[in-house]
Parts: C-alpha cells; sequence; structure tokens
C-alpha cells in the first residue's frame, strides 16, 4: 500500500496534486497506528490531510502513551548503574535533548519550501536530502529499533510467562517459595536474584529444595531459559503470520493500564518499605552505591529508547486539531513522560531495602526483584504479558510492512517469505531468551543505535543543510549541532565498552 502511494506522486511533479493518491489505495482507519518501540502501538482513528480533530489534551495523552513502554522497567537499574544524582541529572538532560531533536523532526518539513510536503513522513524528509541511501539507512535503524523492541519482548514475555506458572503451581500446591536468595523477612518481601550467579541475572528457574517428584518434573519442564522460550513459539508465531493485525490494535489500551498499575504498584511497595537512603558521592559501600558513576553511559542508551519517538512525531501530531500547539503539546508530553520516568525509578531505587540487601541488587527488570509469590507483583506481570503478547504482533507487522514492502514492493509476497522472516525474529528472540536475557543491555544497544539516526544524526544534519541552503548557517548554530552528532556517536560506541 505504501509503495501504491508513493507510485502515484511520484507520476508528477511534487508540486502538482491532480495525482494524489485517491481514497480507495489509503488504507482505512483500523490499519492505520503508529508505533513507539519497547512500547505500545496507538491506532489512529482517521487518516486525514492537514489538520485533525484531536485536541491538545488528546494529543499530549497519545504521545505519553506512545512513548511509555517496556524500557520503564529498566528505569530503576539505569539509576543504580549511574548513581542516584547522576541519575536524576541523566534522565532530565536526555529529556531535553531528546526534545529539542524531536523539534527538528517537527520541523523538518516546513523547512522545505520547494516542494509540498503536506502529505511527508520523516523518511521522504530523509530521502529528499539524503536520497537513496537516507531511504535504506532510515529503513535499517527503524528495523534495528523494532526487532530490538521484539527481542525485549520475547524476553520479557518469557521472564512473565515463567513467573507467572510459578505462582500458579505453588498457589495450587500450597508451596511456599524457600529459594536460598537473599531477601528481607517482612510482609513485603524483597529479593536479590543476582547474589546467586555472581552479580549476574539468573539465567535459569528458581531451584525448590524438595524431593517431592511432581516438583522436580515442575522445573525440568517449566524452566525460564530453557523452556518456557520455546513455549511461546507455538503461541507467537502464528500471529505473526495473519495478513492485518487490526484485531490486536484493538488491545492497545492495556498499554494505558499497564503503565498506571505499574505506577500504583511503585507507590504502594515505597511506603510499605519506606526510604533507604545515604550519600556517598565517590565510593561504595556494602549497601550504597555512590551517587557519580562511570557507568552513567549505559543510562543514557537506555533513555535514547525511552524517549524516542522521533520517527512517528509527524504522523501523531497530524491529527492534532490545533497544528499552532504542536511544539507547546510535544514540550509538555517530554514533560509528562520525564516526570513519570523519574517517578518511578526515584521510588523504586529509593524504597529498596539497603539494608539487609544491596542496591546493587536491583535487576534490569525491577519486578524480577520482587518474588514470584508476590500478589500485586504477579498482577503487574499479567497485565504486562496479555499487553506485550497483543502488541507483539504488530510490530511484527510493521517489520515486515518495511522490509519486505521496500524488498519485494508487497508486503505479503507469499506464506514462504512471511514465515521465514517470521522464523529469523522468533528465532532471534529466542536465542537472546536462552543465552542473553538482560533487557536493559539489549535497550542500550538497540537504543543507541537507531537513536544515532532518527534523535542525533538526521536532525541535525538536515537543519544543518537547510541553513546552509538558505545562507542562514551561523558557526554557534553549527557547533552545537555538530556536538549533538558527536554526542550520539560517543554514545553508540561507548555501549560496546561499558
Amino acid at each position: 500500500m505504501n509503495k501504491r502511494i508513493h507510485y502515484y506522486n511520484r507520476l508528477t511533479a511534487p508540486a502538482d496534486r491532480a495525482l494524489i493518491a485517491p481514497d480507495h489505495v489509503v488504507p482505512g482507519p483500523e490499519e492505520c497506528y503508529v508505533y513507539s518501540p519497547l512500547g505500545s502501538a496507538y491506532k489512529l482513528q482517521s487518516y486525514t490531510e492537514g489538520y485533525g480533530k484531536n485536541t491538545s489534551l488528546v494529543t499530549i495523552f497519545m504521545i505519553w502513551n506512545t512513548m511509555l513502554g517496556t524500557s520503564i522497567l529498566s528505569i530503576p537499574w539505569g539509576i543504580k548503574q549511574a548513581g542516584f544524582t547522576t541519575g536524576m541529572c541523566v534522565i532530565m538532560l536526555m529529556g531535553l535533548l531528546t526534545l529539542y531533536c524531536c523539534y527538528r523532526v517537527v520541523k523538518s518539513r516546513s523547512m522545505i519550501s520547494s516542494v509540498d510536503t503536506t502529505t511527508w513522513e520523516y523518511p521522504d524528509v530523509c530521502r529528499y536530502y539524503f536520497g537513496s541511501f537516507g531511504q535504506w539507512s532510515s529503513l535499517l535503524f527503524s528495523l534495528v529499533s523494532l526487532i530490538g523492541a521484539m527481542i525485549v519482548y520475547w524476553v520479557l514475555m518469557s521472564n512473565f510467562l515463567f513467573n507467572t506458572g510459578k505462582f500458579i503451581f505453588n498457589f495450587i500446591h500450597h508451596i511456599n517459595d524457600t529459594d536460598p536468595i537473599p531477601s528481607t523477612n517482612d510482609s513485603n518481601p524483597v529479593i536479590c536474584p543476582s547474589a546467586r550467579s555472581g552479580g549476574h541475572p539468573d539465567n535459569g528457574s528458581m531451584i525448590f529444595y524438595a524431593s517431592d517428584s511432581g516438583l522436580q518434573q515442575f522445573e525440568k519442564w517449566w524452566n525460564k531459559s530453557k523452556t518456557v522460550p520455546f513455549y511461546l513459539i507455538g503461541l507467537l508465531l502464528p500471529l505473526l503470520n495473519f495478513k492485518s493485525p487490526s484485531f490486536f490494535s484493538k488491545f492497545n489500551i492495556l498499554g494505558t493500564v499497564s503503565v498506571l498499575y505499574l505506577i500504583f504498584l511503585v507507590t504502594w511497595k515505597a511506603i510499605r518499605l519506606g526510604f533507604h537512603l545515604e550519600f556517598h558521592w565517590f565510593t561504595p559501600t556494602e549497601f550504597f552505591v555512590p551517587e557519580i558513576r562511570f557507568n552513567f553511559p549505559q543510562l543514557t542508551g537506555v533513555l535514547t529508547l525511552a524517549f524516542f519517538i522521533h520517527n512517528c512525531i509527524i504522523t501523531l501530531l497530524k491529527n492534532n486539531k490545533n497544528q499552532e500547539n504542536n511544539v507547546r503539546d510535544l514540550s509538555i508530553a517530554y514533560m509528562l513522560v520525564t516526570l513519570t520516568y523519574l517517578y518511578i525509578g526515584i521510588l523504586v531505587f529509593a524504597s529498596f531495602p539497603s539494608p539487609p540487601l544491596s542496591k546493587d541488587c536491583i535487576e534490569q527488570n525491577f519486578l524480577d526483584n520482587f518474588p514470584s509469590s508476590d500478589i500485586l507483583s504477579f498482577i503487574a506481570r499479567i497485565f504486562l504479558l496479555f499487553q506485550m503478547m497483543t502488541v507483539y504482533p504488530l510490530l511484527g507487522y510493521l517489520a515486515r510492512v518495511q522490509l519486505l514492502g521496500h524488498v519485494f514492493g508487497d508486503i505479503y509476497p507469499s506464506i514462504f517469505h512471511v514465515l521465514i522472516f517470521n522464523l529469523f525474529i522468533v528465532g532471534a528472540g529466542v536465542i537472546m531468551a536462552c543465552f542473553y536475557p538482560n533487557i536493559g543491555g539489549i535497550i542500550r544497544y538497540s537504543g543507541a543505535a537507531c537513536g544515532l539516526a532518527f534523535v542525533f544524526l538526521y536532525p541535525s544534519l538536515i537543519y544543518i543543510i537547510s541553513l546552509h541552503q538558505e545562507d542562514r548557517l551561523t558557526w554557534p548554530k553549527l557547533i552545537f549541532h555538530v556536538f549533538i552528532i558527536i554526542l550520539g556517536l560517543a554514545n553508540l560506541i561507548v555501549q560496546f565498552f561499558m
């Protein structure tokens, strides 16, 4: 469909609207949605050119809902890696930086005066400035973000399914969790899974020390890294082969419900656990990490994807009723997202019980710090599991549209092509869930990679080129935007050395 629309647009000069794609080749509202990698997909209620019908409040909430994704689970770990004070500063600075780059994306179309850019999306702007290289590189980095998101989803779904099954089995058989893991002993237990594996996240199931054969069989067939990731194949692989994912877009409200429930969960746990903070600026202690740590680039990698909405922000803002409020609404949405990340990160880090546990025990998925027997955490995992199982086919469909549509000119060339593509994506998820189930690492690698192009490189380069073409480029603007590009490159390079 995308290829056909571009075909119509290219039959005449860009300024001539005589051959604008007719309505019957434009997808219906149920087929049009935008996405946030590692977040939720948002279905467009209408597909209109120019002005839409959404109020500013609805637009702000859309951006907030679309940007908040599963990366929120890794924010407390990122703050731990950076240090409490450094982590808060990095979150605010990255929010401002990514907001400015997103502002440059929004303004990129208006800086092209020679062509009618009303119907353009950001990849069209990249193609205008960089030709086929811009088109294919934007496709590559977009696929990196999508496939990275799907890998993280598979790891998390394996995690949530494992803990859900364990909770149900223990509840039915009246079994108490007796794992030899450091934990608190009060009514709100917090555990440190990484302590058992020498500081690394546990890849396997939590062992029950019992002689009962039923327990032993359960442990054998219900293992977080050896069996559960494979069970998901039978459920999700058939869903990826659907020609249209419109059915799954009906469940996107679950993304909002999941985030709101996580906020409630974190607030309730903080009230019950209290705050445990000591400030040691450069040296760690037995239970506390220093306020300033040189691992802070790991948090910047996570935040690059956490604040990533640049490749679909134009689509989101097209339906804003008052187009003159786009920049204001975007800024408010970014402020709310920043406050949400700060709220989750600060409360989880501050309330983590130290002593008896060290702050270094905070996991890359902070829900792993609550035992599978915890009722509130069980509900959170159920919400997130069902939400991810509905969004995963949407992300797979978007990846298929982008790759197969560009390569073959058809988003569904045959069931064989689609099956091979889906097997590759599912295989990548299974391999990572088995051998590298570290969502913080996956998020920061994919975030730094796709962020390099969409957040740092293309917005700055396009702005520099457009100013140069208009003879309005000054040295301060050039130096500032080159500095942003250098930050993006450094952010990508440093991820592979930490």
